[in-house]
């Protein structure tokens, strides 16, 4: 199944073609429950057509109901969703809070310049580079930008919203291990595109693990092979160097964001050296490589373990420094 918000993308982006103006909205912030993130997006027509959520249910009736009576100003805008937000919808049921950036976007007169930027967040999104989408607010103007895992996934000011744009997450689990085993259910429970690379069939033919896509391949060829794109972590959590090298050299000649690998500060110090010294990387590879890997929470299980890698991967993806923790 498509990503949901590359399907708005290309709604969006055919409505226009149709010569119908397009209402394109997007979740800059949440408080409380709330069941889609920051970046979560919905594309209306004015008849109340639509594809996408902002919410999972709880405010999309309303809101359309108000882009149908045309409620809104034809600019772009930030609306609430909650406390202190649009009457009568004072509260949500699930107690949250939703602030909804909402972009009226024309087909004539600048249809290409529209078009055009929209065709970039669908490249965005299915792997290409990331983008920073600056929407100016109290007009029609907008513009893309090329982004970075280190910018914000969502920055507010007086007069524009910002917002990084790339493909869903995805995690290359580089060898099965009992750290991967939880890497794995956790990357799942964020909402991740999880694939398991290893070209042992002993150690993955018993494997059933729902949701994670299985390859009996070298974790090393899958990267080479364009698997590493922009939005990818990629985790080497077996301890075993003929697997963990080979991926860690092909991993930081790939846009992964985030590049690990698991040992002790020891191991680790040894493992750099070797890449250096028998693969050539120079300090600028190097320093892409996480190693030890994860967070130092003095994990010992690998429930622990997963949990500190997991967490590093996301601060990295949310654009956070450690020293900001």
């Amino acid at each position: 199944m498509k990503q949901l918000d590359l399907q708005v993308i290309q709604q969006a982006r055919t409505w226009l073609a149709r010569g119908e103006p397009v209402w394109l909205c997007t979740v800059i912030s949440t408080f409380g429950s709330a069941p889609r993130g920051p970046g979560a997006m919905l594309v209306a027509r004015c008849d109340g057509a639509f594809c996408g959520s902002l919410s999972g249910g709880c405010v999309e009736e309303d809101f359309l109901e108000r882009v149908s009576s045309r409620s809104f100003l034809e600019r772009n805008q930030v609306v609430r969703y909650g406390a202190g937000g649009l009457a009568p919808t004072l509260a949500l049921p699930c107690g949250g809070v939703l602030d909804i950036l909402v972009e009226y976007i024309e087909p004539a007169d600048e249809a290409d310049e529209a078009d055009e930027q929209l065709a970039w967040v669908e490249r965005a999104l299915n792997g290409g580079e990331l983008l920073i989408r600056d929407v100016y607010l109290g007009s029609s103007q907008r513009r893309c930008r090329p982004g970075a895992m280190d910018d914000p996934r969502i920055q507010q000011a007086d007069d524009k919203v910002s917002i990084r744009v790339g493909a869903i997450l995805r995690v290359i689990l580089a060898g099965w291990s009992p750290v991967a085993e939880f890497c794995a259910s956790f990357a799942l429970a964020l909402g991740y595109e999880v694939i398991l690379c290893d070209p042992r069939p002993e150690a993955i033919a018993s494997l059933a693990l729902p949701g994670v896509d299985v390859r009996e391949v070298l974790p090393a060829r899958f990267i080479a092979e364009g698997g590493g794109h922009s939005a990818t972590a990629v985790l080497a959590l077996t301890h075993d160097p003929r697997l963990d090298d080979l991926t860690l050299l092909e991993a930081v000649r790939s846009n992964a964001f985030y590049i690990g690998a698991m040992g002790s500060r020891r191991t680790s110090d040894n493992r750099l050296e070797r890449l250096s010294r028998i693969g050539g990387l120079g300090a600028q590879q190097l320093q892409r490589i996480h190693a030890p890997i994860g967070l130092q929470l003095g994990s010992k299980s690998p429930a622990e373990i997963a949990i500190a890698v997991m967490a590093d991967v996301l601060r990295v993806a949310n654009g956070r420094n450690r020293h900001e923790l």
